[in-house]
C-alpha cells in the first residue's frame, strides 16, 4: 500500500505538471487524490495501525489544513473586493505620472510588485501589475523585461511577511520563525529585486507614454481597504506580544469588514456583501488542500525521511540553495510541505534562509509559481522558451538574495 500511495502521488505531480496537457485542473487531480489517498490508508492500514489511529493522524493533518485554508480564505476575500471594485487599479492609475523612462518604469513596476504582494496574495499582485504593462504601448522584448521583474518581484515581495506568501506563512505556523525574524527578510528580498531591475534595464534607453485614466474611488472601497491594513499590522503586532494566532486576527478583521460594509453599502447596493466570498480563488484553496492532503499521507509512510539526505551530504546552507532552485520544477508549496512534515533539524538563520529559497526560487523558471503562470497567460510575449532566455539574469538575482539572506540572519542571528 506504501508503494500504491508514492505511485499516486508522483501521479499526482505528473498531472500537475502537465495541466496544460491534459487539460485537467490541477486543483481537481491533487484533492482527487489525495482523498483516495486517505481512503485507503482507511481501508489498508498502514504499518499495522489501528482506524482509530488513521482517523487521528487525518484529524492532526486537518488541523493544519484548515488553519491555512481560513487565513487564506479571509485575506483573498478583502482582496476579492477591493479589486472587483477596482480600487488597485485607480489607486495605481494616480500614481503613474504621464510619461517617464523605461528604465524608471521597469523600477517602479518592481517595487510596487514587491510591496503589494507582501499584503495582498501573488495572484492579485501579479494580475494587477501585469495589467499595467499590458495596457501600455510597449516593444515586444522590454514588455517580456518587465513581465520577468514582475514575476520575480511578486514572489520576492511575500517571503518576508506571513499575509504574502503561502510557503512564509507555513513555516511561521510550523513554529520555525517568527514575525519578527522574517523581517530579516526585506532588505535581501529588495536588494535582490533591485538587482534584477539594474540588469534588465541595461539595453532600455526610450520612454513611455502612459494615458491617464481618473476612476473615481468611493469612501466605501476607502474604508474598507484601511479596515484590511489595520487587519494586517494588528496580525503582526498582536502575534509578536501576545502570540495571539494569525488565523484568529485575521478573522475578526474579516467580520468587521462584513459588519461595516453592510452598513456602508446597505442604501448604495443590495448586493450582500458576503458574496465577495464567491469571487476569491477557490481553485488555489482546493489544489493546497488536495497537495496538503497527499503530503501528509506522504509523511505518514516514511517516503518524506527521504529528504534529510540532502542535507545529510550537503551542509545546510547549500542544500537550502538547491532546494530552492527544486522548486522551480515543483510546486513550492509540497515542497515546503515535505521539507517540514520530514521535521528536518536547522537553526533559525537557516530556516530564514529556506524561507527566501522556497518563495522565490520558483522565479527561476516560468512554471516555478503561480505568479510565472498567471503571467504567461496574460503577456502573449512571456513562453517558456522566452522566459528562459532570461534565467541567467534570474539566477544571478536570486543567488545573491539568497546568500544575502545567509549572511545577514547569521550575522543578527548567530
Amino acid at each position: 500500500m506504501a508503494v500504491v500511495i508514492g505511485v499516486l502521488a508522483f501521479v499526482a505531480f505528473l498531472m500537475v505538471v502537465f495541466e496544460d496537457v491534459i487539460h485537467i485542473n490541477k486543483a481537481k487531480s491533487t484533492l482527487f487524490i489525495g482523498t483516495l489517498c486517505w481512503i485507503l490508508a482507511f481501508l489498508f492500514p498502514l504499518h499495522g495501525a489501528s482506524h482509530a489511529q488513521v482517523n487521528e493522524q487525518l484529524n492532526e493533518n486537518l488541523l493544519e489544513i484548515a488553519t491555512l485554508w481560513l487565513f487564506l480564505m479571509a485575506a483573498m476575500t478583502f482582496v476579492a473586493y477591493l479589486n472587483s471594485k477596482g480600487f488597485v487599479s485607480a489607486i495605481v492609475q494616480r500614481l503613474l505620472p504621464s510619461a517617464l523612462h523605461e528604465r524608471s518604469l521597469l523600477l517602479l513596476l518592481g517595487i510596487f510588485a514587491f510591496l503589494f504582494s507582501s499584503f495582498a496574495d501573488n495572484v492579485t499582485a501579479t494580475l494587477v501589475s501585469v495589467a499595467v504593462i499590458t495596457s501600455l504601448k510597449i516593444d515586444p522584448r522590454e514588455r517580456l523585461k518587465y513581465a520577468t521583474l514582475i514575476i520575480f518581484a511578486v514572489n520576492s515581495g511575500g517571503v518576508s511577511l506571513i499575509t504574502g506568501d503561502v510557503t512564509t506563512l507555513m513555516i511561521f505556523m510550523a513554529g520555525k520563525v517568527s514575525i519578527v525574524n522574517l523581517l530579516l527578510l526585506v532588505l535581501p528580498s529588495l536588494a535582490a529585486v533591485l538587482l534584477l531591475a539594474g540588469l534588465l534595464s541595461i539595453n532600455m534607453r526610450g520612454r513611455v507614454l502612459i494615458e491617464q485614466v481618473r476612476q473615481p474611488i468611493d469612501s466605501t472601497d476607502v474604508v474598507i481597504s484601511l479596515i484590511f491594513v489595520a487587519t494586517i499590522f494588528s496580525t503582526l503586532v498582536l502575534n509578536s506580544l501576545f502570540q495571539i494566532p494569525p488565523v484568529l486576527t485575521f478573522l475578526f478583521g474579516l467580520s468587521c469588514m462584513f459588519l461595516i460594509a453592510q452598513f456602508l453599502l446597505r442604501k448604495k447596493t443590495n448586493r450582500n456583501i458576503l458574496n465577495y466570498i464567491r469571487e476569491i480563488e477557490f481553485e488555489t484553496l482546493l489544489f493546497f488542500l488536495g497537495v496538503l492532503l497527499i503530503v501528509g499521507m506522504l509523511k505518514e509512510i516514511g517516503v518524506l525521511n527521504q529528504l534529510t539526505h540532502v542535507y545529510q551530504n550537503l551542509d545546510t546552507h547549500y542544500a537550502n540553495y538547491l532546494l530552492g532552485l527544486v522548486s522551480a520544477l515543483l510546486d513550492n508549496v509540497p515542497l515546503t510541505a515535505a521539507l517540514l512534515k520530514a521535521d528536518i533539524e536547522m537553526n533559525l538563520a537557516s530556516w530564514l534562509a529556506l524561507t527566501y529559497a522556497t518563495g522565490v526560487g520558483g522565479s527561476v523558471l516560468i512554471i516555478g509559481s503561480a505568479a510565472g503562470i498567471i503571467a504567461m497567460s496574460k503577456v502573449k510575449e512571456l513562453t517558456f522558451i522566452s522566459y528562459l532566455s532570461m534565467a541567467g539574469y534570474l539566477l544571478i538575482a536570486y543567488s545573491a538574495g539568497y546568500w544575502l539572506t545567509y549572511l545577514l540572519a547569521h550575522a543578527v542571528l548567530g
